[in-house]
């Protein structure tokens, strides 16, 4: 304890030094050039939620059922001397326009971000599916389900960090600011630190199946960032409109590559893959071995993956809502849902993205959202969303009644 404690001290001090920073520099900066070409496809921000004291208070509850309080699911990591050191040099970097603070700043303090609770979830599902004895094996499991909920938050983080970054040119780096290269390598680094400790915590599990499941994730979120037309910052561009467009995208549970075959130009295809690799792939398998690891049979565990992909989904559908029916001019994904509705209704808005094809900055985003607006794109990506929230609650309650999947449930509803 008296070696921890001055640890906590200084990450303490160094988190409110670095979220007050962060915050006034939100405050005094104009809208950041750069920040328009995140293209959040991951982001977690929530649509139709309730008050959020409403959303908390079902967030209390859930903690309390599984007995972990999420709000410290990252303390292990955050403790490491290797984290504290980066998150010094990234004091460094406050005052810059890099993307890397946007990442920090949505991580770190950001409420949208803290109202995807992957972690809480897959905690809830193991409750539902382990054993109702307590003893020492079933102790032995919901700690090993702990550490799977941990590094799975830990891989999301990681590759969200890492998208973080600039594409320099050789020939331009001569011209470009020091704080930016050095910006560049401290989110390279933050994300490697990431994902290397989570795998290094995936290995001490021991558990060659749950290694198997995760590393597949791993593969589909590689494969994610060459999928597509890619500007000169490797933001993905939509495809183009297809005259004859497929509708569905079925979700399959094997573990082989995810089909690309006829998705780009087609929405819902287009738009069900990119979510996949971005992130549904990973929280599927996160949930697929939770009950794994509760030692549930292989058709329960396919259920699993079911269920958090499709909660993926709908969570992924109501953020793109979000950003398109908010008054706020808050940016937009050009590979979100309603972006490839619109330009599956009307071709020619094709014609605005192709100016992005250098960099998606060129494209006038206001613009493009009154067009977006005039088409059926929104209802269309309502009732996408609403497809995947009632299909994760169908498979949520193939596991039973029991209060854990009943706040799954509520959960749901709240987005």
């Amino acid at each position: 304890m008296s070696v921890i404690k001055p640890q906590l001290n200084k990450l303490a001090a160094m988190s409110y030094t670095l979220i007050r920073q962060l915050r006034h520099t939100a405050i005094l900066s104009q809208q950041i050039r750069v920040e328009s070409t995140m293209t959040n496809l991951t982001q977690e921000a929530i649509l139709f939620r309730p008050p959020f004291t409403q959303f908390a208070k079902v967030i209390r509850e859930a903690e309390k059922i599984v007995g972990y309080p999420t709000s410290f699911m990252n303390l292990r990591w955050l403790l490491s001397d290797e984290f504290a050191n980066l998150a010094m040099h990234l004091r460094k970097v406050v005052d810059t326009n890099h993307p890397i603070i946007k990442t920090a700043k949505s991580v770190i303090y950001n409420e949208h971000n803290n109202l995807q609770p992957w972690g809480l979830i897959i905690l809830l599902l193991s409750k539902a599916v382990n054993p109702p004895v307590t003893n020492i094996q079933t102790s032995k499991i919901t700690d090993n389900q702990r550490v799977l909920a941990e590094l799975t938050e830990m891989i999301r983080t990681g590759h969200y960090v890492h998208r973080g970054l600039l594409n320099i040119k050789v020939s331009e780096r001569s011209t470009v600011a020091d704080t930016t290269i050095f910006a560049n390598k401290i989110a390279i680094l933050i994300g490697d630190y990431l994902l290397v400790t989570a795998n290094g915590m995936l290995a001490r599990l021991r558990n060659q199946d749950l290694s198997y499941l995760i590393s597949t994730a791993l593969r589909d979120l590689s494969e994610g960032e060459f999928f597509g037309d890619r500007d000169a910052q490797n933001m993905p561009l939509p495809g183009k409109p297809t005259s004859n467009p497929l509708d569905l995208f079925p979700i399959c549970t094997d573990t082989i590559p995810l089909d690309v075959t006829n998705t780009l130009g087609s929405p819902v295809r287009e738009w069900t893959l990119r979510t996949m690799y971005s992130g549904g792939s990973l929280f599927g398998r996160g949930c697929q071995g939770a009950v794994l690891l509760g030692g549930r049979s292989s058709e329960e565990q396919d259920l699993a993956y079911l269920f958090g992909s499709h909660l993926c989904l709908a969570w992924q559908a109501a953020n793109e809502l979000q950003k398109l029916t908010s008054e706020t001019k808050e940016s937009y994904s050009l590979v979100s849902a309603p972006v490839l509705f619109a330009l599956c209704e009307n071709p020619d808005l094709y014609d605005i993205i192709a100016k992005g094809k250098e960099n998606i900055t060129d494209v006038d985003l206001d613009d493009l959202k009154e067009e977006i607006i005039r088409t059926d794109a929104i209802e269309r990506t309502r009732l996408l969303y609403i497809e995947n929230a009632n299909k994760a609650k169908s498979y949520a309650e193939m596991f039973g009644n029991s209060e854990p999947i009943d706040t799954i449930k509520r959960l749901i509803e709240t987005i």
